[in-house]
């Protein structure tokens, strides 16, 4: 379950980066979402794994990041991943696209 939930944090950080945070919502319902929603969803989810507690948006901060069109601070580096599972995570992505059928 660990690996699968670090495969999805290494994913959605690495599509982040790349623009393409789309590609975390399966195609069968890619068409019925709202993609400014889905791509703010995904980045508060990504502040919400800051390494560091204090970093990381407190339950009304959330809220208001999601309820307006306000920038976002950008995130940092995801919490748990090592300088080698940084670059594991951003230079190979098969395996995590095989976890989640995208």
């Amino acid at each position: 379950m660990f690996d699968q939930m670090y495969s999805s944090v290494c994913l959605a950080w690495r599509l982040f980066g790349e623009g393409k945070s789309m590609e975390l919502v399966a195609s069968i319902i890619r068409g019925t979402c709202i993609p400014s929603e889905t791509l703010r969803s995904v980045h508060v989810g990504l502040l919400m794994r800051e390494q560091s507690p204090e970093d990381r948006p407190n339950m009304a901060n959330i809220v208001l990041m999601l309820g307006s069109r306000r920038p976002l601070p950008n995130p940092k580096q995801p919490g748990f991943f090592t300088e080698r599972d940084f670059v594991e995570c951003t230079s190979s992505s098969s395996n995590a696209h095989k976890i989640f059928n995208i």
